[in-house]
């Protein structure tokens, strides 16, 4: 912190673009003179953190995606591979993967979330492990730009645990409303956690509104930047649904978590031993803590209700019927029916011939002891 007093702030915008047009926006204090008692009287209003945590969850993201890749070690299970000279980090074809990344069973292999393991052979960790997982080099630049840039002036205002804590929660929501609509396919990604820090963003100005200058424009700049970043979900491959729970988790645990004392409290707190104010401040106003109760009722519920009923088989479409709209709207450009690859394959001494039973392609491969990696690669291709 610096040696002068806390002032006043006045809102600025700060904007940043990621991948898929995920803008963010946050609140950048400035200050304007006032009289406050010196920092040397041992004075301090609003602590600055160091930011470090996240910057550690990006450099285990990386680590992670290294790891996933020299797992799946493209040259040895698949017939072709992306930048090859990097051997066993090298890419699964672009048909099967465009992100450049690691295929969906090494995905599934490493902790994605599939909801028919979670659901029948009790795998639930999958709910957090699939946050620390990316699908390619694009999902992992992207997601990781978004976290570092509204992580670190989060967990600099409010310190690493509580910017854990929604970090997590928030993935772990976002991966829960998730399983409860796309059971067919696996999703990983730290979209969820990312998308709660965004909701955080917009909790903590609406809770701490009475703190702020230039207040209207700001909320309404951020709100149509979450318009925009949801809207992008609806393109096909897109977990939309990750999105939207990590997005609603973090906006609930924002008002719960990123709550400030009113400035007349801090003011009244910190003023001169000879000041005696006329009638004492609360800390905090009633409607922030209104939002606090509601929010953390809310969240409780939601989560518990969404775990047992995930736990239970349910599949949400099954009650609300256009919900599917939210993460995928078909067009005469794309589907948004995806299924996952089956194929017959036969061995006829080194050709290998594989047929789709989707859509009835066949192709023939001269392999000699295809590993059953490798077919499902190739299925994978075929079907695409």
């Amino acid at each position: 912190m610096s040696g002068e007093p806390p002032r006043p702030l006045e809102i600025h915008l700060r904007v940043n673009s990621k991948r898929g047009g995920t803008t963010m926006v946050h609140p950048v204090a400035t200050a304007v003179p006032v009289q406050y008692p010196r920092e040397e009287e041992g004075v301090k209003h609003y602590r600055k953190w160091f930011a470090w945590l996240i910057p550690l969850f990006v450099v285990a993201n990386v680590a992670m995606f290294a790891i996933t890749m020299y797992v799946n070690n493209c040259p040895r299970n698949s017939v072709s591979c992306i930048a090859s000279f990097l051997g066993r980090f090298s890419f699964q074809p672009f048909k099967e993967n465009p992100l450049l990344g690691p295929s969906s069973l090494t995905l599934q292999k490493m902790g994605a979330l599939d909801v028919s393991r979670v659901v029948h052979k009790h795998q639930g960790w999958r709910l957090v492990t699939c946050m620390w997982l990316h699908a390619g080099v694009f999902h992992l630049l992207a997601n990781m730009l978004g976290i570092l840039v509204i992580g670190i002036r989060l967990e600099q205002e409010f310190g690493f645990v509580l910017i854990g804590l929604l970090f997590f929660i928030s993935g772990f929501g976002g991966s829960l409303l998730s399983a409860l609509f796309i059971q067919s396919n696996i999703s990983v990604g730290a979209s969820g956690a990312l998308f709660g820090l965004l909701g955080g963003m917009l909790s903590e100005l609406i809770t701490n509104w009475s703190i702020y200058d230039n207040k209207l424009a700001a909320l309404l700049t951020l709100v149509i930047i979450i318009v925009i970043n949801l809207a992008v979900g609806i393109l096909p491959h897109v977990d939309n649904f990750a999105h939207i729970g990590g997005f609603l988790t973090g906006f609930l645990l924002g008002f719960v978590f990123l709550i400030r004392p009113q400035f007349g409290w801090v003011n009244q707190r910190y003023a001169p031993l000879n000041y005696s104010p006329g009638r004492s401040k609360p800390k905090f106003k009633k409607y922030q803590c209104i939002l606090w109760v509601l929010s953390l009722i809310i969240l409780v519920v939601g989560l518990s209700v969404g775990l047992v009923a995930l736990l239970r088989g349910v599949d949400a479409n099954d009650h609300c019927s256009w919900c599917h709209y939210l993460s995928c709207v078909p067009t005469s450009k794309w589907s948004c029916h995806t299924e996952a690859a089956y194929c017959e394959s036969n061995q006829l001494g080194n050709q290998l011939n594989v047929t789709c039973s989707s859509t009835g392609k066949f192709s023939t491969y001269f392999m000699e002891n295809p590993t059953s990696s490798q077919i499902q690669q190739l299925c994978s291709q075929l079907c695409s």
